[in-house]
């Protein structure tokens, strides 16, 4: 039934005007609109909505992940931005200094968090 739909993403924010600047500035997305109650951004042809929510419950788990090429120069760009990316000490030396983990498959994953605390990851599979 929806299969043809395109598929839009929400994450809440505490603070519309810093989460803009975070994932216009700090992660490129494209911003195409914003209305006081969310910004809307474009990523690949996908729309994000951050929305503006009265207190945010980051989950622990990741809330919003990009498929990227070329793993290692995503993590140093955005570490050169001041971005900070987790370390687990359940996946042990399957995770790199830089944070990135190689997963059984072969999939590498690297987490870091927005403003709010909400997780996002880069994955290249």
């Amino acid at each position: 039934m929806l299969k043809n739909s395109s598929l839009v993403a929400f994450v809440g924010v505490a603070d519309l005007g810093r989460a803009r600047a975070f994932y216009e500035n700090i992660l490129g997305l494209e911003i195409v609109s914003e209305d006081g109650f969310a910004v809307e951004a474009r990523a690949s042809g996908a729309h994000l909505r951050i929305t503006k929510v009265p207190a945010v419950t980051a989950a622990p788990y990741t809330v919003l992940g990009f498929a990227v090429q070329g793993i290692e120069a995503k993590v140093d760009a955005l570490a050169a931005k001041d971005i900070t990316f987790e370390r687990y000490a359940f996946l042990g030396d399957a995770q790199s200094a830089k944070g990135i983990w190689t997963a059984p498959s072969g999939a590498r994953v690297a987490w870091f968090k927005d403003p709010d605390g909400n997780l996002l990851s880069l994955s290249e599979i």
